[in-house]
C-alpha cells in the first residue's frame, strides 16, 4: 500500500486479513479509486474503512458480492449487516471491526467520505494494472 502510514502500528491479523480480501475484490471487478482509512486514531467503533465506487447500480452489486464472497474465503465471516444492495447506489457492508463502502460515483462525490475521514490516514493499494 501507499501514500499514508499508519500511526498505531499494524492492523490485527483479521483487520488486514478483511481488508486485503476487500482490496483483491475490487480490483477484480474493477473497482475505481480504492481507498482504505485508518480510523483507529479517530473512533472507538471500528479500525478502518474501505471505500470503493462502481461505474453504475450493477458493478456497485457485483463488486460487493465479489468482496463479500472473498472475505467470506479468507475469514469465514459475513458482514454483520448489508444495506442498499437491492438499490446499488450505495453499499453498505459492516463486517464490525471494518465497514466497506462500495458507490457508484454520483453518490461517492454527494457523500465525500474521504473529506468528511480527511484527519485519517488514507492507504491506496497499488494498482496491479
Amino acid at each position: 500500500m501507499t501514500s499514508g502510514e499508519l500511526t498505531r502500528g499494524p492492523y490485527s491479523s483479521y483487520v488486514t486479513t478483511l481488508v486485503n480480501a476487500a482490496i483483491v475484490a475490487a480490483e477484480e471487478k474493477i473497482g475505481v479509486d480504492t481507498v482504505v482509512l485508518d480510523l483507529r486514531e479517530l473512533v472507538d467503533s471500528f479500525d478502518a474503512l474501505v471505500v470503493t465506487s462502481g461505474r453504475n447500480d450493477r458493478q456497485v452489486r457485483a463488486l460487493a458480492e465479489e468482496i463479500e464472497r472473498l472475505v467470506d474465503l479468507a475469514l469465514d465471516v459475513k458482514p454483520i449487516h448489508v444495506e442498499g444492495l437491492t438499490q446499488g447506489e450505495w453499499v453498505a457492508l459492516d463486517y464490525g471491526d471494518v465497514i466497506v463502502h462500495v458507490f457508484d460515483e454520483t453518490a461517492r462525490e454527494y457523500y465525500d467520505l474521504e473529506h468528511l475521514w480527511s484527519a485519517a490516514p488514507a492507504l491506496r493499494p497499488l494498482a496491479t494494472r
